[in-house]
């Protein structure tokens, strides 16, 4: 090898050498990179982790209790959620002042002026509530009334309204709560008539609108006043509540069945002898004899399975199968009214269980067939067919044969059980119940604590000073002889809860039902125009109804700024006799624009080029002026083409 080749196989040896050196050296820089990148992160979620720490341990610090507001919102959530009694919340508060934060544990006295104010806010409140709109009747506040009356306590008897979005089944697959409904109108009287529910019911409606529905159980006194209104064109579709419904099904197969008596002094006499033994575990449940057939499928499924306790075949002396043979009394000779019995009741149980939870739609009705179809009395079988086309039938008509009809009452029912067992002492007296029943319905929020305090003393008190405690009056009486002639000097007063413009709230923003909805199950469609409705003629004091209806819902949508102001044009470019069409066919001609105005004073917006809706925002109305400049501001029932509004709490 020359030297010449030598040099260069070298030089191509170092120039390797080099490479692999540099090569390694970018290496290392690039992990050395990397790895100063790797601890600056894990140095800043190790402060980051550490301040998380000092805000925790900062909050845990703070007291849960840091106002008044708090102290009346937990206050009521242990009354309206845990149900526990005023003197019990005093108590709860006492054992975790220092936890809590608590300065000065609420006497009992003060609870009490809590719930009732809440009861006066959520009243004051209840004439701005509305429902989701529906497409087939835009004209209603999208609200199902749930009205009934209580049993008589105490001196009078308690009439309750509850409030119920109609698409109830569109926000959640389950039978509505107490959180789902509010208290919209209570009233107390000495009886209830047809008569006296209708005029309640009139002033209610000139109040709040007309319903989409009614729902109701099978009484008389409604029935007569929903008759009533209907004569004075105030009429809304009817929903007869499914449980007594199909108690009445039964009732009227079975009331006059030889056996029934038989069967209900047989169970008695297999109670006592029952009672204080070693199976007294097997003692049939209570059943009250008012709403019998409510629930005489209980007394029927004990019997039915105590029965099968005894096997075919003899038992030995002595043992347990031989007592319990001995109790049985007349029982195993009612087998077949208990097998008849048990065979229409159970699938009819298992319908309603069915409608309760997902309403009455196209869906559970074909769930229901199979189960309808099972019921083996031809009478009770066409009778709940017939119920249920009824009821669908209004379900199409208010377009809920999709979503689901509530078709269930139970909730008013579970409420007067609740409201005569919390804070009522030891007579049931019907308007110290009625004072806090519009406080048992809905959730308790905290902008409602605040507006509790907000509640004067001398508003509590023309509540309150109105209501003749029974309890005073026992004790009074008992205490002095002489003062029972005093008891019939005394005229009772009755207590009527229901919003008007006296005790109107300063709150003025339009309540959605579906915004409860929002914060228990997520978020939800919102508000739906209404589709598929048919017009056969131009009605302007329904198009103001509509109109004054959905500017409160864009206003709702709208108001999160002080001073916005919100219209809607409705703009209707037809003939003077038009064809009747449907809104989503005039929205694709468009001859139908929906548009949000902002003004410094008022929004004009023609309809037809004969009249315009004036939205002024100083006087907060909405006003209807014609061509020949008259302007008109007078309100009705279905609605009113004179609408305020208030921008103050957006």
């Amino acid at each position: 090898m020359s030297e010449l080749s030598r040099i260069r196989k070298g030089r191509n040896h170092w120039k390797e050498e080099a490479k692999q050196s540099k090569a390694e050296a970018r290496y290392l820089r690039r992990e050395l990179k990397r790895a100063k990148k790797e601890r600056d992160s894990a140095q800043q979620k190790v402060k980051e982790a550490e301040e998380q720490i000092r805000q925790r341990d900062a909050q845990a610090l703070q007291p849960v209790v840091q106002n008044k507001g708090d102290l009346v919102f937990w206050a009521n959530q242990l009354f309206l959620v845990a149900h526990i009694g005023f003197r019990a919340i005093s108590r709860v508060f006492e054992v975790f002042a220092d936890l809590l934060g608590i300065r000065k544990v609420p006497c009992p006295q003060t609870v009490i002026n809590w719930v009732t104010r809440l009861s006066l806010v959520r009243i004051q409140s209840a004439g701005m509530l509305r429902g989701l709109p529906l497409s087939m009747a835009p004209f209603c506040n999208g609200l199902i009334w749930l009205i009934d009356t209580s049993i008589a306590l105490g001196t009078g008897k308690i009439l309750v309204v509850l409030a119920l979005d109609a698409s109830h089944y569109q926000f959640v697959k389950a039978a509505p709560g107490f959180q789902d409904v509010r208290c919209i109108a209570v009233s107390v009287a000495s009886s209830w008539t047809g008569e006296t529910v209708a005029e309640f019911l009139k002033r209610l409606i000139s109040v709040m609108g007309r319903p989409a529905a009614y729902l109701k159980d099978g009484g008389s006194e409604l029935q007569k006043a929903i008759r009533l209104l209907a004569e004075q064109n105030l009429a809304s579709p009817v929903i007869d509540d499914i449980s007594h419904r199909v108690a009445n099904l039964l009732k009227q197969q079975y009331q006059e069945h030889p056996m029934l008596q038989d069967f209900l002094s047989a169970c008695g006499r297999v109670s006592s002898k029952l009672k204080q033994t070693i199976l007294a575990c097997l003692a049939p449940p209570k059943v009250q004899t008012k709403a019998r057939f409510m629930n005489l499928h209980r007394l029927v499924t004990w019997a039915d399975r105590l029965l099968k306790l005894s096997p075919v075949g003899g038992a030995k002396k002595g043992s347990v199968l031989s007592k319990l043979r001995a109790c049985f009394d007349l029982l195993p000779d009612c087998k077949r009214f208990i097998k008849s019995f048990r065979d229409d009741a159970v699938p009819l149980l298992a319908c309603q269980q069915i409608l309760k939870t997902q309403g009455l739609s196209l869906d559970t009705l074909a769930q229901c067939q199979p189960l309808i179809e099972s019921i083996p009395t031809v009478t009770v079988r066409n009778d709940f067919i017939a119920y249920l086309q009824r009821q669908l039938e209004t379900a199409t008509t208010l377009g809920l044969e999709k979503v689901g009809l509530p078709i269930c009452s139970d909730q008013i029912e579970s409420l007067f059980g609740l409201a005569k067992q919390l804070g009522v002492g030891e007579i049931k007296d019907a308007s110290r119940i009625a004072i806090r029943i519009p406080a048992l319905c809905g959730t308790p929020t905290r902008a409602e604590a605040e507006q509790v305090l907000e509640i004067s003393v001398a508003e509590q008190q023309e509540l309150t000073s109105r209501v003749t405690s029974l309890i005073k009056q026992r004790r009074e009486v008992l205490q002095n002889p002489g003062r029972l002639e005093n008891l019939g000097k005394q005229s009772p007063t009755n207590i009527e809860l229901i919003p008007g413009s006296k005790n109107r709230s300063k709150y003025q923003d339009i309540v959605y039902l579906s915004d409860s909805y929002n914060d228990r199950y997520g978020p939800t469609n919102g508000v739906r125009p209404p589709n598929n409705v048919k017009c056969t003629h131009v009605n302007f004091r329904g198009i103001f109804s509509w109109l004054a209806s959905y500017i409160g819902q864009i206003a709702k949508l709208q108001f999160r700024s002080r001073f916005a102001l919100v219209g809607l044009c409705w703009r209707w470019r037809s003939q003077s006799k038009t064809p009747p069409m449907t809104l989503a066919g005039v929205q694709r001609k468009r001859r139908f624009s929906v548009s949000i105005l902002t003004a410094a004073q008022s929004s004009l917006v023609r309809l037809d080029g004969r009249c315009a809706l004036v939205i002024q925002k100083s006087t907060r109305r909405l006003m209807v002026r014609c061509e020949s400049g008259a302007t008109s501001t007078r309100p009705h029932v279905a609605g009113a083409s004179t609408v305020r509004w208030s921008t103050k709490h957006g």
